[in-house]
């Protein structure tokens, strides 16, 4: 059952100005909003939770303040309120660092917790963000596996390490997804979430949004996690953090709960669960969507994060999406802002409130993943067995969602006009891997079939107008068993096994082929037509053209002409690969190729 509070009386004592722990050297200020409580005491401990002080809160409107005089770092806190149901203690919603089990926060110097250069460092300039070529990783996985030579295993810090290196020999790690030629890492969850720490989780299950997971430090976690931006930063990688306000793990044993129960989620009788995790944050609220801004902006000045991807963004309201950019693009114009957008479930949240793709014209600043693409390229992503473009349905209908984003020609239905609105992929942390995928809905056929769909797709999504994304991983064939939703499965179903890099050689170039003629030429189909001969599709703009082979037969254009080819079936790269006197393709590929009529032109 959920509490019932009066909605009306809350927002009427509504707060705008700081709130959490505000430390100094010489003092730390401690400020609760509550309207309702009769009393509320700061509790302050030492590292073996022993408690130190108790001192009394003054109450001024509908904020508990007190004022402690001394250097506080290092402390540990929490608030005890007295109400109208009792007594009961909680942790500050706004801790910027925590105890390993969640129960306490800990008072912290922001500016005392740096790596070196970090005064020096600063968000990446990236003027077009629809330019963006994205890597999705977890921290943990990306260095858990025995086959890459880490010294700080599943830690912020593996990011910082140079010259790894897996069983090859060959340079794996930060070093190689730069080689790679993407332009940022996106983060899945770094921030404290409620899990038993000695257990794989993915993390979408938040318990504090301001403090970094101690599961991934070393030593000191804010230090560690801003270490790992700067040489992101230093590498010319942009750092994309994966944040989950749409729900907590525990509605019932939140902070946000014990604070004011009733008025932090949605819901009348019961907790809303449009989440599918129990509960939804009431983003509409001006506290909860004050906390959600407060987080954010701490997070981009603190972190210097490049961009967020939010978590079932269409939990969150319009409004509170709205006001996010205008405050993030105040402090990093070329900071990328994308997420889901639909539900998990059924929201108590009218749909013409919620930021989801019907409502993307009222965000137009806000990127959406594009299931419509993903799942016309390779089925849907709920049915394994479902087939999509390049695994057996290669239809018109499948090709009209593919059409759009590669020409920009976008149908009267679809939910965005706008190339910078849509993030084209097809593959991230959520269901099958491709590989995985393509190997089930193509009855387990050769690799060399299998191969091609999955260079098909890919082709199709780094052609694509938009922002792209990748799983890690994807450019190697990365399996997890066959495992379709592996959150809480052990690091042999979720790590990065980098020997994959060695035995899929040939496609990791590919990608990277890819990256570099998308970064040339990027929109060069942009307003093109096409037309179809049987099961092949040619696209043509600027003398470019793009052909698309979906049966295994080979094919010959009539069309004439000198031509230079950048990407075929097994290559792909921003410089012309061959030259031939025709337009052919193979079985299932993809060729681009430019006629040139002997004279060459860039």
């Amino acid at each position: 059952m959920k509490k019932k509070i009066d909605l009306e009386a809350s927002e009427k004592c509504a707060f705008s100005g700081k709130l959490g722990a505000i430390f100094s050297p010489e003092k730390t200020i401690f400020r609760l909003w509550q309207p309702f409580a009769e009393k509320a005491v700061l509790r302050l401990f030492n590292l073996e939770y022993e408690h130190i002080l108790l001192a009394e809160m003054h109450r001024n409107e509908s904020v508990f303040e007190c004022e402690i005089q001394g250097n506080l770092e290092g402390l540990l806190y929490d608030f005890s309120v007295i109400d109208s149901e009792g007594e009961r203690e909680f942790a500050d919603i706004y801790s910027y660092d925590v105890t390993a089990d969640g129960k306490y926060g800990i008072i912290s110097d922001m500016s005392r917790n740096c790596p070196k250069f970090w005064e020096n460092d600063d968000f990446l300039r990236f003027e077009e963000p629809e330019k963006a070529v994205i890597y999705e990783v977890s921290v943990r996985d990306f260095s858990s596996d025995k086959s890459g030579k880490f010294a700080s295993r599943g830690k912020f810090l593996a990011f910082c390490e140079g010259g790894v290196t897996n069983d090859y020999g060959e340079e794996i790690g930060l070093d190689y997804i730069k080689s790679l030629g993407v332009t940022h890492i996106q983060l899945m969850p770094v921030f404290d979430f409620d899990a038993d720490g000695s257990c794989y989780n993915w993390g979408y299950n938040p318990r504090f949004f301001n403090a970094p997971a101690k599961r991934y430090s070393l030593n000191n976690a804010i230090l560690e996690l801003r270490a790992l931006v700067a040489n992101a930063h230093k590498n010319g990688l942009g750092v994309v953090a994966d944040v989950v306000y749409n729900h907590v793990y525990s509605a019932e044993n939140s902070n946000f709960e014990k604070q004011l129960s009733g008025y932090f989620f949605r819901g009348e009788d019961y907790f809303s669960n449009g989440s599918g995790c129990g509960n939804e944050f009431a983003s509409e609220r001006f506290m909860a969507q004050k906390f959600i801004l407060d987080s954010l902006e701490f997070l981009a000045r603190e972190y210097h994060f490049d961009g967020f991807r939010f978590d079932l963004m269409g939990l969150i309201d319009v409004g509170t999406i709205q006001k996010a950019a205008k405050i993030l693009r105040g402090i990093n114009p070329s900071i990328l802002l994308y997420g889901e957008g639909w539900t998990g479930s059924v929201s108590a949240l009218p749909e013409r409130l919620r930021a989801v793709q019907r409502n993307a014209s009222e965000l137009p600043e806000i990127a959406f993943f594009n299931d419509k693409f993903r799942d016309a390229v390779k089925g849907n992503v709920f049915d394994k067995n479902d087939c999509g473009f390049v695994n057996g349905c290669a239809d018109l209908s499948n090709f009209e969602p593919i059409f759009a984003v590669i020409s920009c020609n976008f149908p009267i239905k679809f939910w965005t006009e706008n190339a910078a609105q849509t993030i084209n992929y097809v593959e991230c942390h959520d269901n099958l891997t491709l590989y995985d995928k393509l190997r089930i809905s193509l009855n387990n056929a050769g690799s060399e079939r299998i191969s091609a769909a999955e260079k098909m797709a890919s082709a199709l999504v780094f052609l694509s107008n938009g922002m792209v994304f990748f799983q890690a991983g994807q450019e190697f064939l990365r399996t997890k068993n066959f495992a379709e939703n592996s959150y809480n499965l052990p690091d042999e179903f979720n790590s990065i096994k980098w020997n994959l890099l060695h035995e899929n050689a040939e496609l990791v170039d590919y990608f990277r082929g890819l990256i570099a003629f998308r970064k040339r030429f990027y929109g060069v189909f942009r307003g093109c037509d096409f037309t179809k001969k049987g099961s092949v599709f040619i696209l043509n703009k600027n003398n470019f053209y793009m052909i698309i082979n979906t049966a295994n037969n080979n094919f010959c254009s009539d069309i004439s002409g000198h031509f230079e080819y950048f990407i075929d079936e097994n290559n792909s790269s921003d410089k012309p690969i061959y030259t031939a006197e025709r337009l052919y393709i193979s079985g299932f590929g993809v060729v681009v190729a430019r006629r040139i009529d002997g004279e060459k032109r860039d």
